[in-house]
């Protein structure tokens, strides 16, 4: 059998997604029966596949010769170098703070899919990122069809369980535990559509069905690849008459998303929303020192894992972030979130995807009010287009085929 990751790799990734079609069986069915579950608290079952795929991509970059030369890269390792001594400091500050092993473990699920980008990253230097993200674009409306066709009948028939549908049933839920998450993934996948011509009524398809699922943070997503659309759809000297009013349609955004006709929930005004109030309360109670503001003041201690295992507030500092930004605070302090932010802001410095914009920007809003690198298959859907970007910036390695820094030969193989 011979190993060719223009072939291979969009059916891994394909297949890596689509392990969420299964993965929350039990939960679906019981969502279906108008029984609302709590996830985490059900048995590891189904959920085991996700695992699986991601361990099989792993190790195909290990039996592919162009991916594990190009992931031994002198840079990848300094890069994983720098990042995993800082989080083995907080992880050894957790521990000091007598918290369980389980509580820090929590806080590393944000790096679990690291590996796809990584992936994406050597696939992008190797020049085959382009032909890879078309193929899974391709196979990833077979996805969204079967999401639709689900999504449709549950805003139609489904019992209310998580507020109600502008088609007058529950609020749909596709394959997943909750509505928010099936948003998040359509919302997502209309970002993947828009890095791939010819796609647009994949995209629409994918916009439709985050604004049925009622999540806010989903249709804002949503509306920000629309909105990149229509910028690059217009001539450059005409953008100015979409760009100047962005920060009125934002708001005005923001408040369509949480009317209850889009949303489906009368708790849904931002003016009233509960989370700003834990948040503001967060910050009064549980930064003392600047240690806490710099480092954090328990790793894990947001995770909603560790809600579920252990109840709310069980832990000193313990809470439901419900934001990336405030999760990395609590975690890994400012040091972790200035990081974060400033790795979005170095991938749009050096990369040349035409697309980088659109990427970093959905990564950067999607973050704010949503923790999505603890949610799959967003997060792997994320991580591989955002290692593909930053890729793109070695994109002349593979086009000229030289020796990089590291010694290593790149050869194109299509």
């Amino acid at each position: 059998m011979r190993i060719r990751l223009e072939k291979d790799l969009p059916v891994l990734l394909f297949a890596l997604v689509s392990a969420s079609t299964v993965a929350a069986l039990p939960q679906v069915e019981s969502a279906w029966l108008g029984i609302k579950e709590v996830y985490g608290e059900q048995d590891f079952g189904l959920r085991i596949l996700r695992e699986l795929m991601l361990l099989v991509l792993v190790a195909y970059v290990f039996f592919e010769p162009r991916l594990r030369r190009g992931a031994m890269s002198s840079s990848v390792w300094a890069f994983l170098g720098a990042i995993a001594t800082y989080v083995l400091f907080e992880v050894g500050y957790a521990l000091y703070l007598d918290l369980p092993l389980v509580v820090p473990m929590a806080g590393l699920r944000i790096f679990e899919y690291l590996p796809l980008a990584l992936i994406g990253f050597v696939t992008a230097r190797l020049g085959a990122g382009e032909h890879v993200i078309n193929q899974f674009a391709h196979y990833l409306r077979y996805y969204i069809a079967l999401q639709a066709v689900l999504a449709i009948a549950q805003a139609v028939w489904a019992p209310p369980l998580f507020g109600v549908s502008f088609l007058g049933g529950g609020r749909p839920f596709g394959t997943f535990v909750s509505p928010n998450l099936f948003g998040a993934t359509m919302a997502t996948c209309a970002l993947l559509f828009a890095l791939v011509p010819g796609m647009r009524k994949w995209i629409a398809m994918s916009v439709f069905l985050a604004l049925l699922s009622g999540s806010r943070t989903a249709f804002i997503s949503s509306l920000l690849v629309v909105y990149f659309q229509l910028v690059a759809a217009l001539r450059p000297r005409d953008r100015w008459a979409v760009v100047m009013p962005a920060p009125i349609l934002a708001v005005g955004a923001l408040l369509l998303a949480s009317s209850p006709l889009l949303s489906g929930r009368d708790d849904a005004d931002p003016t009233q929303d509960g989370r700003i109030d834990l948040w503001q309360r967060i910050f009064a109670n549980y930064i003392h020192d600047p240690m806490d503001l710099l480092f954090g003041w328990g790793l894990g201690l947001s995770s909603n894992t560790i809600n579920i295992l252990f109840g709310a507030e069980h832990f000193p500092g313990q809470f439901d972030s419900d934001s990336l930004y405030l999760f990395l605070l609590n975690g890994y302090g400012l040091v972790g979130v200035m990081a974060y932010i400033g790795f979005l802001w170095i991938t749009t410095r050096v990369s040349t995807h035409p697309k980088k914009g659109l990427v970093i920007m959905f990564i950067f809003v999607a973050g704010l009010t949503f923790n999505m690198w603890e949610y799959f298959p967003q997060n792997a859907l994320l991580m591989f287009m955002w290692g593909m970007v930053l890729g793109t910036h070695f994109k002349a390695i593979a086009e000229n085929p030289m020796h990089d820094a590291s010694g290593v030969s790149y050869q194109r193989s299509y």
